[in-house]
């Protein structure tokens, strides 16, 4: 659903810069990153189409159209992009990425760009605030998992897998907990980190920026790095099984290792780490925890209309086929709504389950290699609790929606 309220007060703004300036296109570039940072927007997308330069922001994980832009401006645009972030300008054949230098902007700006069939597409990320999202308390976390997360990051050694697909916040908690050792331990832990790309400059932290294209990737890094006497390890990604078996065998040798894994559970995490033939007993000798996050809009307080349904006792709330007559809080915006643009959502709130993989029924389903249902109902039965139920309670409370649960999370195959 478009959002008129940002829409528009983008071409408001945009109508007042004159193209005879010879600062025109500066112009409308310092404007889009301007009215994409009061706007919310995590992302921007140009997109060139046969005729224009589309511009779309992505706010609370959904992308809305925000503006076009004449074709003969669109590569004038992007290569102003590129100049700020001091890209090749005269390459459009191949992908680029760099970082908006800081005379450009006050807070991290990360652009990438894109050859296509019309062009150019450039995707720039906007990180949160310096003073947002900076420590573990500030996430939102259920304090549970929050004291369980921080007593992990006290360890000398294993691995705590954070996972969840693209865009669900596993970066920006990594962050967060290198920030948290880094207070708690005074600076007395070496901590290194190996990353594709370095996406935030983290003070305290000796961060390393892979370069694969010349043989510097994250296994070869890796094993090189465990010889600078780091204490702690971050590494950006675990995508191949190289990666995965050096970052276990770092957490054997003593370090403790953090490190983002693509998972839509934390059992799905575990069994796809034994399809990339890591060995079960190494799993379970290094690994310490591991966490799947997800981000759901939250409703938006001024134009919600909360409206109570008697048929919730049982709290199944995502089993909508079954039970089409039973609803919790639903969101109802009003035709208009300056604080939300009439979505009936504003901001985020994190949804997150840890599974504790030294649990004695989890432990030896691991070491079995049972399959990611009996692992999630082993540690379910242990105590953990499921994003599906941590989100049929946020509905319930009306924090968010049933409808994006489903976009999020779709339905729980426990009811399928």
């Amino acid at each position: 659903m478009p959002q008129p309220s940002v829409s528009s007060r983008f071409a408001v703004a945009f109508e007042k810069l004159s193209p005879r300036s010879e600062d025109y296109v500066p112009e409308i570039v310092r404007l889009i990153l301007s009215e994409a940072r009061a706007g919310r927007a995590s992302d921007v997308h140009l997109v060139p189409a046969e005729s224009a330069l589309v511009m779309h922001w992505r706010i609370d994980g959904v992308l809305h159209p925000v503006a076009g832009f004449d074709r003969e401006l669109a590569s004038r645009i992007i290569a102003r992009l590129k100049v700020i972030c001091g890209l090749l300008t005269y390459r459009t054949d191949v992908p680029q990425e760099g970082r908006v230098a800081r005379e450009h902007s006050v807070t991290e700006v990360r652009v990438t760009t894109f050859p296509t069939l019309h062009g150019e597409k450039a995707a720039i990320r906007m990180f949160a605030e310096n003073d947002q999202l900076q420590r573990l308390d500030q996430l939102g976390l259920p304090r549970a998992l929050l004291s369980d997360l921080q007593r992990h990051l006290e360890a000398t050694a294993g691995v705590i897998l954070l996972t969840g697909p693209s865009g669900s916040g596993k970066t920006t908690t990594a962050y967060a907990c290198l920030r948290d050792i880094i207070r708690q331990s005074r600076g007395a832990r070496c901590i290194m980190t190996l990353e594709d790309p370095v996406e935030v400059a983290v003070d305290g932290a000796t961060q390393s920026q892979v370069r694969p294209a010349a043989g510097f990737d994250l296994a070869t890094g890796l094993r090189s790095l465990m010889r600078q006497d780091p204490d702690v390890i971050l590494v950006g990604e675990i995508r191949d099984p190289a990666t995965a078996e050096a970052a276990f065998q770092a957490a054997l040798t003593g370090h403790l290792v953090l490190t983002t894994f693509h998972a839509g559970s934390t059992a799905e995490a575990i069994t796809r780490l034994l399809d990339m033939q890591i060995e079960p007993y190494l799993i379970r000798s290094s690994l310490r925890s591991v966490i799947c996050q997800r981000l759901l809009r939250k409703a938006c307080l001024d134009c919600a209309v909360n409206t109570h349904d008697r048929g919730t006792e049982n709290g199944d709330l995502l089993n909508l086929e079954k039970q089409p007559d039973k609803s919790a809080n639903e969101i109802t915006p009003r035709r208009q709504c300056d604080t939300c643009g009439s979505t009936g959502y504003l901001g985020r709130m994190v949804l997150a389950e840890m599974l504790d993989p030294n649990e004695p029924e989890v432990s030896r389903a691991i070491l079995q290699r049972c399959d990611s249902r009996q692992l999630a109902s082993l540690a379910e039965t242990a105590g953990m609790e499921s994003l599906h139920h941590a989100a049929n309670k946020a509905v319930d409370a009306g924090t968010t929606t049933r409808e994006e649960v489903l976009r999020v999370l779709g339905a729980d195959k426990k009811t399928d």
